[in-house]
This record gives structure tokens, sequence and C-alpha cells, in this order.
């Protein structure tokens, strides 16, 4: 299997991947995660405490279909009451997680999510030799 990012300089430049390109592999398709325990309990009260929620969630859902935070090619992220204080909460944490590491990315601001208490989701996908 092989990925790769392409950035057009054409393109502004950010930390994401405008195109990811895959070529072989298994794909996993991971469902929208938010920020709940095993138990359906909201993690998390401020927006940081949620996001770190998120991440861990995906962190088992990826590590389930055998891959980790760099096997993602794409993520969809849906935060409730975007404002720049959240993207840079948001950028923050994710880079824990992805390091250099950046997939082709779209952030969308939202009105509701399917709980009033949540705040963001995210959704991936991964790829796998």
């Amino acid at each position: 299997m092989t990925v790769e990012f392409i950035n057009p300089s054409e393109l502004s430049q950010g930390t994401y991947s405008h195109v990811a390109v895959v070529t072989g592999g298994r794909t996993l398709f991971v469902s929208g995660q938010v920020a709940m325990d095993a138990t359906g309990k909201v993690v998390g009260s401020t927006f940081a405490e949620q996001c770190e929620q998120v991440f861990r969630n995906l962190g088992i859902a990826l590590a389930a279909g055998g891959a980790q935070f760099h096997h993602i090619v794409k993520m969809n992220v849906y935060v409730r009451d975007l404002t720049s204080a959240r993207v840079k909460t948001l950028r923050g944490i994710r880079q824990t997680h992805f390091g250099t590491h950046q997939p082709a990315s779209t952030l969308v601001g939202t009105t509701a999510l399917v709980h009033e208490d949540l705040m963001l989701e995210i959704e991936v996908v991964a790829v796998v030799d």
C-alpha cells in the first residue's frame, strides 16, 4: 500500500493535506466518534475535555480495525458553535495524536449534534496494509 499526500502550492497551506492518494491496502471507515464513554455517558464539560475523549475513542476504534492515527487519510470534524478558540484547541490536541501527519481534512461548524451536551464529532477513513 502507498499513500501520497499532496498540497498544491496554489492552495492554502495548513495542518492538513488537500489530497490523499491511496493505492492498495485495506480501508477502514470509522463512524463519527463523540465524547461518550462505553456506558454512553458524556465525558467532559469543556471543549478540551471532550476533544480528548473523542480522540481517545478514535484511537480505540482505529485499533479495533488494526489501524493507528498515522493510517488516517481523511478526517471530517463537526464542531458545535465553532469559534477560533475551539479551532485552536482542536488543532493542539489533534497534533498530540497526529504529530506531523496531515491527512485530508474537513472542519464544519454546526448548531447541533446528536446530544445537546456534545461539542464535537469526528469521523475518519484510514488505510492499512
